[in-house]
């Protein structure tokens, strides 16, 4: 599998350090309000990098963070008159409810920021003792950015080019704290008013970018192969991530960064002033969940992505059309007849042109598209295909589309076993020539939102759409 590498700009075979075992960390959501269909793209996307690793046999440790501490969610907490932990409970649960409405696998490790303050401790004081850090005269901690040679190899930007770009980087507050404008903190000393811990450099709170070096570094170890979020975190965080581990580890922070493009709406860029912001639960509301994951993956992940209502409909319609192949291959196998096996070379041929596009750089728009040739070969070719081949497809079916995390309502869309009677007598009603009897079971079975088929093998039935 080859991935582009935001790190060098281009693709890369993907090795893990230890063979057949990849340690992934995904930058997950600041928790003070429900997340924007845009913050799902990273979820959707890296949750199927992680699949389709799985799917060719490796092991995956997947980690995904919550910032439950931030200047947002403190500000939020005490305009709604609850804790900070109270009220970053509330978004996460919110978060995790959007996450599995998704199908997002939970992660193997999903750390709180609140609940590593002592690991966040002990690598800024592995800052401090090798020179890279500093405490400032009113407590808080800063990294020294110029000191670390390499500051700017991930976003390809460089330093002095950032200062005389913005003159006003010393502000009034911090002016006289840092040596340096381009310095940032990895401690801040606590304010009247906001949560705090007890510290070596007095009470406070860690910063936002110091969180995620110390979590992944707890869980995942020094060098990870993969980091991964949106390419609005490529500056300043993961920026910061790479000085603050590098310097404090001593050797490589992760060994390839993916990043996710941005989410457009109707063409444009999606703003609450535009009124064109809509979060992952209003969708879900209109639409469901699984359209929306859908959606998520019909573009290249690293482009922009545009967002329409004309779009997510089609989505849909794509969805059931998948829906309704995999369903007539349980009715024909269940009915099958017939000797031909080539659906198992089919079958074969599309999970080997569904990994060659996802093996590219996790090229799901040609997956999906792989996807619909082999639902065009199965509905031709399942009336005479014997009973193995079409389970071969169904395997087939079944394993790609989970892969991509979708068709994940199946179970939901199971017979009830009273309407199976139903259809059987009907089925009875027919042969005995009572068509009385079977026009009512019909019009029963329509009236609890069932249509019900009469095939050459036998009747069929299916909710109604």
């Amino acid at each position: 599998m080859k991935i582009f590498n935001t790190m060098t700009r281009k693709k890369e075979e993907l090795t893990p350090l230890v063979p057949g075992e990849y340690r992934i960390y995904v930058c997950g959501p600041t928790v003070y309000n429900y997340v924007h269909i845009g913050n799902a793209r990273p979820v959707v996307v890296f949750d199927t990098l992680r699949r389709y690793l799985e799917y060719q046999g490796n092991r995956v440790l997947f980690v995904s963070n919550i910032t439950d501490i931030d200047d947002k969610i403190i500000a939020k907490a005490n305009e709604a008159g609850v804790s900070m932990q109270e009220y970053a409970g509330r978004y996460e649960a919110e978060f995790l409810k959007d996450c599995d409405g998704l199908n997002a696998l939970p992660p193997t490790v999903r750390p709180r920021a609140t609940e590593h303050i002592d690991e966040i401790l002990s690598i800024v004081a592995d800052i401090i003792e090798k020179g890279y850090g500093y405490v400032a005269k009113n407590g808080d901690v800063y990294f020294r950015a110029k000191k670390f040679k390499e500051y700017g190899k991930l976003s390809h930007l460089v330093l002095e080019d950032l200062e005389s770009g913005n003159r006003t980087l010393r502000s009034q507050m911090d002016g006289d704290l840092k040596e340096d404008p381009a310095d940032f903190a990895v401690w801040k000393a606590a304010k009247p008013g906001e949560p705090y811990w007890d510290s070596p450099y007095g009470k406070g709170r860690p910063g936002w970018h110091i969180e995620c070096s110390a979590m992944a570094r707890r869980h995942l170890g020094k060098t990870i192969d993969i980091h991964a979020g949106g390419e609005d975190l490529i500056f300043p965080h993961h920026e910061n991530e790479i000085a603050q581990s590098e310097c404090a580890n001593g050797c490589t922070f992760a060994r390839y960064w993916m990043h996710n493009g941005f989410l457009n709406i109707d063409n444009h860029k999606m703003s609450k002033s535009a009124n064109n912001f809509f979060t992952v639960r209003e969708l879900s509301e209109v639409y469901g969940y699984e359209p929306i994951r859908y959606f998520l993956l019909t573009g290249q992940y690293r482009g922009p992505l545009n967002y329409t209502a004309e779009l997510i409909g089609a989505c849909k319609a794509s969805l059931e059309r998948l829906y309704t192949c995999r369903n007539n291959l349980d009715f024909a196998i269940e009915n099958a007849h017939g000797d031909d096996e080539t659906l198992v070379e089919k079958a074969a041929a599309a999970r080997g042109k569904f990994c060659a596009a996802m093996d590219d750089d996790l090229n799901t728009p040609d997956a999906l598209a792989a996807l619909f040739d082999f639902v065009r070969e199965i509905n031709t070719l399942a009336p005479q295909s014997s009973r193995a081949a079409l389970e071969a497809a169904a395997g087939a079916f079944d394993a790609l589309t989970g892969v991509l995390g979708i068709l994940y309502n199946r179970k939901k869309d199971e017979i009830p076993a009273d309407i199976l009677a139903l259809v059987d007598e009907r089925a009875a009603a027919k042969k005995a020539k009572d068509w009385a009897r079977a026009d009512a079971i019909r019009a029963e079975l329509t009236e609890k939102g069932y249509v019900v088929e009469d095939t050459p093998k036998g009747p069929k039935v299916s909710r109604a759409k």
